[in-house]
């Protein structure tokens, strides 16, 4: 049986005897090769697949911590804002600890596989006829007001317990990458993987520290506009946040690392989005190929050189959202069941 995660690296993580963990089976995930991304940006390229996580997405690394610790308070209800994935994770791992979970969605703005998965886990789901910002907004008020936890990346559990991808890539690597790039929405992902290889540095496990590349939306990037952004848009659904809860910590991981904080178009992503289905048959949801969008862009600069070692934080599997993998996808071509016109459609020769 596999050990939780939370115990692989109780050392760095606020885990005592009076934790009772809440797992799934989190972390773990693939470090993949990716070689045919590597020969178009010009450098060794590897994707940290953390859609193999229990919900289909990296929130569950900060999640069972956040329910574990939780749990051990005496919590017996959480709250969360979220434009999927979030609600997904704190509903499943709510349900496994027992605790009453209530989710804020900005209405008509959460993908179709989200949704399912967070009505199957039994939440209590609210749609706020606004943006995931204003969610959030209220969702600071009942926890200022009533006897509910938060688990967004505001609990600052949720942030430790996602410093454990960066350990799993300095284990497999046996060092820091030279670069890694990732998507940013609220921005406690890349705040937290810059938190774990520093972490990891004091503790004399690697000798390198990456430098740091976010990626916004184009029309979600207060980060890079240096400005909230009242109503953002993008087909990233993932990262359409206006206002990032970890925007300072994510500016510190940019600044402090020597890295990039940038912004691709929705044509940019979805195209990154279908190159990695198409040559390196990873499946993942349009936020997620934010960071992969992000490198090829900079390799239109000449920004890599050989032997640099690239990281791409995958950050969620493509059935989140399976709206957007049909309306990109070519319509199949209707024949009748005879095996000599498919032979025929097909350019096979008799």
């Amino acid at each position: 049986m596999a050990i939780p995660l939370l115990e692989k690296y109780r050392e760095f993580l606020s885990v005592t005897d009076e934790t009772p963990i809440v797992s799934l089976g989190e972390g773990d995930t693939p470090l993949l090769p990716a070689p045919e991304l590597g020969k178009k940006i010009g450098a060794e390229v590897y994707l940290k697949i953390e859609g193999c996580n229990p919900t289909g997405s990296f929130k569950d690394r900060g999640m069972t911590l956040a329910i574990s610790k939780a749990e051990e308070k005496g919590t017996r209800a959480v709250v969360c804002a979220s434009t999927g994935n979030t609600a997904a994770s704190a509903a499943t791992y709510a349900a496994r600890a027992g605790l009453r979970c209530i989710v804020l969605l900005p209405e008509g703005k959460v993908a179709l596989g989200k949704l399912a998965h967070i009505s199957a886990c039994g939440a209590e789901v609210v749609a706020i006829q606004g943006n995931f910002d204003q969610a959030l907004e209220i969702v600071r008020y009942l926890i200022s007001a009533f006897p509910v936890e938060v688990v967004n990346s505001i609990n600052p559990y949720r942030i430790e317990g996602q410093t454990t991808g960066a350990f799993e890539i300095v284990d497999v690597l046996g060092n820091g990458p030279i670069y890694q790039a990732m998507p940013v929405g609220n921005a406690g992902n890349i705040t937290a993987y810059w938190r774990g290889y520093k972490t990891y540095q004091a503790a004399g496990k690697l000798t390198r520290l990456p430098k740091m590349l976010g990626f916004q939306a184009a029309g979600a990037a207060p980060i890079v506009q240096g400005k909230p952004v009242p109503n953002p848009e993008t087909v990233a659904s993932a990262i359409r946040i206006g206002h990032p809860a970890s925007w300072e910590t994510a500016v510190q991981a940019r600044d402090e690392s020597g890295g990039i904080i940038d912004a691709v178009t929705d044509e940019e992503i979805l195209a990154a989005y279908q190159l990695l289905g198409s040559v390196e048959g990873v499946f993942c949801e349009p936020a997620s190929a934010a960071g992969v969008a992000g490198i090829l862009k900079l390799a239109q600069e000449d920004f890599f050189r050989p032997g640099d070692i690239v990281v791409c934080i995958i950050t969620g599997h493509g059935l989140k959202d399976p709206d957007t993998a049909i309306a990109t996808s070519s319509t199949p071509t209707a024949l009748t069941a005879d095996r000599q016109a498919v032979a025929d459609h097909l350019g096979f020769s008799p």
